[in-house]
Formats: structure tokens, sequence, C-alpha cells
């Protein structure tokens, strides 16, 4: 069992800088975020998963076997295969595994097609696997340090990621990571010009991880 550790900004950074090694020399570090975020993501659909089934256990009476029968009772149905608990149990054939696991997520939960599924975990080049069963099952064990769930993290989580990676990895290959994402500084700025009020509408057709928009959420709330 992973600790239950909040993760702070700080947490968080140094947490995807220990994934980042873990895959360091494979592959080009700006295509790190490739491989981390789905399975952050994939991880955080798991956590969250498992919180509602507690939660729907606690407040209704209802099993898991009750949830896996009605896929309408939770926000993302995460299939056996695909739970956190079971890929981190796995120790051979973990690219096809993994592969495997976000399809059936997707198959699942159609509005994620294109979205948890574009990564290959099992892909090869010049005839050899561009990451390996060793280099996956060390990743996962990273990231299995810390709960994703409803509680657990703030709820932009993946847009603090995907920035972390940009930024630290974009930056470094000579690009800016601006070129990317709107810089969080940026976005509060924009949020203050904007005022928003409670009730307004957003209208962002390139929110990209929504940090944006978030922001200016935030911002009305707070």
């Amino acid at each position: 069992m992973a600790p239950n550790n909040k993760l702070d900004l700080t947490t968080l950074e140094n947490w995807l800088w220990d994934a980042a090694c873990v895959i360091r020399g494979a592959i080009d570090a700006p295509k790190f975020k490739d491989y981390i975020l789905p399975l952050i993501f994939l991880k955080r659909l798991s956590d969250v998963f498992e919180d509602e089934v507690k939660y729907l256990g606690l407040e209704y009476g209802l099993q898991l076997s009750d949830i896996d029968k009605d896929h309408n009772l939770v926000r993302f149905y995460i299939p056996v295969e695909a739970r956190w608990e079971n890929i981190a149990k796995r120790t051979t054939g973990l690219g096809e595994y993994l592969f495997d696991a976000v399809k059936a997520v997707s198959r699942h939960n159609q509005q994620l097609i294109g979205v948890i599924d574009v990564r290959d975990f099992n892909a090869t080049a010049a005839g050899q696997r561009i990451l390996s069963d060793e280099q996956l099952r060390a990743l996962i064990q990273v990231l299995s340090r810390y709960r994703l769930g409803t509680d657990d993290v703030e709820p932009d989580i993946l847009g603090r990621a995907y920035e972390y990676l940009l930024r630290k990895f974009a930056e470094g290959q000579g690009q800016s990571a601006g070129e990317f994402y709107t810089p969080r500084e940026v976005s509060v700025l924009m949020s203050h010009i904007l005022d928003p009020k409670p009730g307004d509408e957003i209208y962002d057709p390139a929110c990209g991880s929504g940090g944006l928009a978030y922001q200016g959420v935030f911002k009305v709330q707070g």
C-alpha cells in the first residue's frame, strides 16, 4: 500500500523527476511526458474509481459487483485489468498488458477514446522495445508512491504534471516551454484581468489541460 501523502508542488515535481529518471536514456527527454502522463492519468482514474466505490458502499450499501453490472453508477468505469492494484502486481508482459489496459478503459468510457489510449507501451524501434518491461515496472513502482484520489490531490493534477514535464525537459532541449502551454504566472494574471464572476461562462476551444480555466474558477470560488 502506497503511503497516503498528499502531493504539494515540491513533492509532485520530485516525484515526476524520479519517474523521468527511470526512463532516462531509453527515450529523448521531450518524450518523457508521452509515457509518464498516460500512466498518471490511468492511476488518477483508478484511484478516483476506488474512492467512488468506497463512497457508494458507505452511503448506499452497494458492492463492487453492483458497479461491475451498472457502469453508470460511477463517472468512469475502470475494468479489472486496468485497476492500478492489478497493474502494480504485474511482473511479466507489462508493455502488452498496459496497452491492453488503456484500450479497455477507452472501450468502457468512449469519451476517453483518443485521450488515454494513444501510447503503445509495447512499441518497438529498430526491432527493439522502446521501453523494456523492466523499465516500465520501475516506472510503475515510482508512480505507485502516492494516491491520486478525490481527496489526495488538487483537481488539476494532470495539468500541473504536464506543465512540469514540459518546463523541465522542453527547456533542456533548447526550447521554451511557453511554446507549448501558458505559464502559470500568465494564467493567474489573465484570470485577474478577466475578473470572472459567478455564473459567467467560459469559452476556450483550445484549453489544453484546462489550467487557465481552472485558474478562473479558483478565482471565482476563492
